[in-house]
């Protein structure tokens, strides 16, 4: 009699196959969360140059003039079609000859958040 031996599987089981789906599925969540946080990490890095563009032309023309207010004065301004809300607070030194100035930045939408800092030193006349 000639019996017929098995022959070895071929293929994956159903086990296996969820399982490697299981895997890929995991991988795929990953990507979509590190993409997704890196969209918003362009668009943060894109509002901060933005701001640090409006906050030094706010600066150079408080250079230009030489005038540094008395008081705290803000403002709003047009740049790459959004508006920017800045506020310019004048700081005091401990000389005569420098005025320090303090301008921040912020998304005319989110003025109580400023996105940038700035603070440039002006010669008194």
């Amino acid at each position: 009699m000639h019996g017929k031996t098995p022959s070895p599987q071929k293929g994956m089981t159903l086990l296996e196959v969820l399982v490697a789906v299981a895997i890929f599925a995991i991988a795929a969540l990953s990507v979509m969360k590190a993409t997704g946080q890196h969209t918003r990490s362009l668009g943060r890095l894109e509002q901060k140059t933005l701001a640090a563009m409006v906050a030094d032309n706010q600066l150079a023309e408080v250079v230009l003039r030489a005038d540094v207010p008395e008081k705290a004065t803000q403002g709003t301004t047009e740049m790459a079609g959004q508006q920017w809300q800045w506020q310019l607070t004048p700081v005091a030194t401990e000389t005569g000859q420098l005025r320090a100035v303090d301008l921040s930045v912020s998304a005319a939408e989110q003025s109580d958040n400023p996105l940038v800092t700035v603070r440039t030193y002006v010669e008194t006349r």
